[in-house]
């Protein structure tokens, strides 16, 4: 499997995500947000957290006007897997990836804990190592993670089994406790929760270690 790797000025998790792939078996390319196209033969791309441009005008907003992003978005449209988590997350709404909109955490705070998601689909790359309905505990932090969107956007993702995880004890306020959401062909994943922060021994768990070994082994599969 080949995988890039965004890298944006204010990115803080572009080498965890690397490791977390490399450590599943991907071959890992880091792309600076400048560059203008991807490497050729991507299988995945991955966009990082952190807080891309300062979180300036709006999280997310500046980082989706990157020279880089428009080959992002090719990418999928084309069918490719794109991953976004947290700031990548807010990044992949801006550029219309991903529907709804991260709003400020509804208590006004940073939030910086290990909290329980429970999987709702366990039938796309990111998250068939699961199983509907378990209870998995990984990271989040951040400061705008209260998913929003509209009645009709949120019965339409339910309805087509797009919300990949939602969280048991909602920490920021986001719509119907959706913690991640998939694109209408499950191959681009948005959520706020840090996977790669819940890869190794030494994390405070490993219960991210299924989500991307299940990835890596499904597109080394394919």
């Amino acid at each position: 499997m080949k995988a890039a790797v965004i890298v944006f000025p204010g990115s803080n998790c572009d080498r965890d995500l690397a490791v977390a792939l490399r450590e599943s078996g991907a071959d890992v390319e880091m792309v600076w947000h400048k560059d203008t196209s991807l490497p050729s033969g991507l299988d995945f791309v991955g966009v990082p957290g952190g807080f891309s441009f300062g979180d300036y005008l709006r999280c997310g907003a500046i980082a989706a006007q990157s020279p880089i992003c428009q080959s992002v978005v090719e990418f999928a449209n084309k069918g490719g897997h794109v991953f976004g988590v947290c700031n990548g997350f807010q990044i992949l709404t801006e550029t219309g990836l991903l529907p709804g909109a991260l709003l400020r955490n509804a208590g006004l705070k940073y939030i910086c804990k290990t909290t329980p998601l429970v999987v709702q689909n366990a039938e796309s790359a990111y998250t068939q190592g699961y199983e509907v309905g378990q209870v998995i505990d990984i990271p989040i932090a951040h400061h705008d993670g209260n998913y929003t969107a509209d009645a009709d956007t949120v019965a339409r993702l339910k309805d087509e089994g797009r919300v990949a995880f939602t969280y048991q004890d909602n920490p920021n306020g986001s719509t119907d406790d959706i913690a991640g959401v998939l694109s209408a062909n499950k191959r681009v994943l948005g959520m706020m929760p840090h996977p790669e922060r819940a890869f190794d021994d030494v994390h405070v768990g490993t219960d991210g270690q299924a989500f991307f070994r299940s990835l890596v082994g499904q597109m080394i599969n394919a």
